[in-house]
């Protein structure tokens, strides 16, 4: 599992070395601490993720393994605050026995401050970049649209992608999903959270029913590594849809690098 083996270790040291907690306000209204889990906050970061998959549902010695790299840029157009993110994975194990790089998502998301917390709306897209036998080979494109409340240490919300073909190869299947992220993060003392996971339920329109339905738990821990605030989130997720070659168990360790506004 590479270098993010050792992720899951790392909190446990930053905790016993005694880290100095980074505990600085993302904006007026909500903590750095908040803000990294929070998908709407405009705030640039940059991730790198592995998803480790140790058991498979009708495949009992399959495993599977990505490698993930994400960018979060914030900026401003006629007043209001955008969000671009970039989400590029990498297979390095699967069922099938192939590997290499998947499909990247893009998105854009124009969000609005309200005293409850932030709502955004915007457009996310499919790009074919993946390799043979492992990409869509479609070009996709979709609202997206979510919002997150806060109060006092909690955070919550919902955010929702939805991809439709609209070019590729026609030899392929479409495809049309909706993704559904649920958001809930509560905030503990000196820069640790716990939450759901990134846990996404997919409904597939094609087959006209969900095929992804996982439940999710994470902990997270904020630090100051000299100047720079990075998150270290260790989560486990299990997934109760069982038709198919379908992952059954999901660890995943991310490092997060947050560069917040001066």
């Amino acid at each position: 599992m590479g270098i993010f083996r050792y992720l899951g270790g790392l909190v446990i040291y930053c905790a016993i070395a005694s880290i100095a907690s980074a505990q600085e306000t993302a904006d007026g209204k909500q903590s750095l601490s908040q803000a990294a889990s929070d998908p709407t906050a405009s705030i640039m970061s940059f991730q790198f993720q592995e998803f480790y998959t140790p058991n498979y549902y009708n495949a009992p010695s399959a495993k599977g393994n990505t490698l993930q790299f994400r960018a979060a840029i914030p900026f401003t157009v006629l007043g209001h605050n955008n969000i671009a993110r970039l989400t590029v994975p990498y297979v390095t194990k699967s069922p099938s026995g192939l590997s290499g790089f998947n499909d990247a998502t893009l998105f854009n998301l124009t969000t609005f401050d309200e005293s409850w917390g932030r709502w955004g709306v915007g457009a996310v897209a499919l790009l074919p970049t993946g390799e043979s036998g492992i990409s869509t080979e479609k070009w996709g494109l979709g609202p997206a649209f979510g919002f997150t409340a806060h109060h006092d240490k909690i955070l919550w919300g919902l955010f929702n992608q939805n991809i439709f073909t609209v070019a590729g190869d026609s030899s392929r299947p479409d495809v049309n999903v909706s993704i559904i992220q649920p958001i809930f993060n509560y905030s503990l003392p000196d820069g640790w959270s716990i939450g759901n996971s990134e846990m996404t339920f997919n409904y597939d329109w094609e087959q006209n029913k969900f095929t992804s339905l996982p439940l999710g738990v994470k902990l997270a821990k904020l630090v100051k590594i000299g100047k720079h605030r990075v998150q270290f989130i260790g989560s486990y997720e299990r997934n109760f849809y069982d038709t198919g070659v379908a992952p059954s168990d999901k660890i995943q360790f991310t490092m997060k690098l947050l560069v917040p506004s001066k």
